[in-house]
């Protein structure tokens, strides 16, 4: 035995426990809260079926939407580019995303039923509006809450109604999806895996921290991060092209504009695992399996005239 200065008495070559037993209980800690905040958190998408994990509620979204939204209508009207109500390309753009909202509850309830999940009814939290912007971009979204853009740079990529029916839905479709909130949930367990992993590795030298802590960003990358965008991303396409479908377009239009935009930037892009995009010509593929589908929605809620067109093709 010997004589603890402060007054204790241990066994001679006792081990000490030290910071490291500590940093393994604050690991476990982590990830058990990390475990309960992505399981607590989940449950069956309706318009899917598949598990989906949340970081927000739905009145959270939409103010987020809404404040999101307020900021690109100021900074669009400060450099001139926000389109008038008035202006052609902005009423026929507000004409189609009004028949697409229309059928929302509707196609929402088919979806939910057909994945034997009860009906969710946050859209009709949604704030809906749409703004057309003057710019060469040839993009569109549809924020948490149902707040619209589109630029005009869209309009000439897709050339007819049918096709940009067939963005518009799905950017909607990922408003109703609730992905603005699936991605907040995705980034706090990665947030929480960096943070434990920095403890873990809190007595490496600095040069082997940061080799860990990349490699560890990486698989957080390519394995986590970017699945789930092309996920979501293929869950857009398929409730985006019901919904246009229902609002009596043209789902066939799908092809020929993911053919025009496969295009832009003469083609190049980076390989699908390294993007949040799928492959253009996996989603065509995709596209094309749901086409069968899609007419059926067009038939059921657009009469004789569309189960005509889609018996003669």
């Amino acid at each position: 035995m010997r004589t603890d200065p402060f007054g204790g008495a241990r066994q001679q070559g006792r081990p000490r426990r030290g910071f490291g037993g500590i940093r393994w209980w604050i690991l476990i800690l982590f990830a058990g809260y990390a475990a309960w905040q992505w399981f607590g958190n989940a449950r069956v998408d309706p318009y899917t079926g598949e598990k989906a994990h949340y970081g927000t509620t739905a009145d959270e979204e939409v103010q987020l939407g809404a404040q999101a939204f307020q900021q690109v209508l100021g900074d669009a009207n400060a450099q001139g580019a926000l389109l008038p109500a008035d202006a052609q390309a902005s009423v026929q753009i507000r004409q189609i995303a009004q028949r697409l909202i229309q059928r929302v509850p509707e196609v929402t309830a088919q979806l939910a039923a057909q994945n034997q999940q009860q009906t969710p009814t946050e859209h009709q939290q949604f704030q809906w509006d749409v703004a057309v912007i003057q710019s060469d971009q040839a993009n569109a979204f549809c924020l948490p809450g149902g707040k619209m853009a589109v630029y005009t740079g869209l309009i000439p990529i897709a050339q007819n109604a049918d096709a940009m029916a067939v963005v518009m839905g799905h950017e909607i479709a990922h408003a109703l999806l609730r992905h603005g909130s699936q991605r907040m949930a995705q980034q706090k367990l990665v947030q929480m895996g960096q943070m434990a992993a920095g403890m873990a590795i809190g007595g490496m030298d600095p040069q082997q921290q940061q080799a860990v802590m990349a490699a560890l960003g990486a698989g957080a990358q390519y394995g986590f991060i970017l699945p789930y965008g092309r996920n979501h991303e293929t869950q857009a396409d398929k409730v985006g092209l019901m919904l246009a479908a229902a609002a009596c377009y043209d789902p066939n239009a799908a092809i020929p504009l993911w053919e025009r935009m496969s295009e832009l930037g003469g083609g190049e892009r980076p390989p699908e695992f390294a993007s949040t995009h799928p492959d253009p010509a996996n989603r065509i593929q995709v596209l094309q399996s749901l086409m069968p589908q899609a007419e059926q929605f067009r038939a059921q809620y657009c009469g004789a005239g569309a189960k005509a067109t889609a018996a003669a093709r």
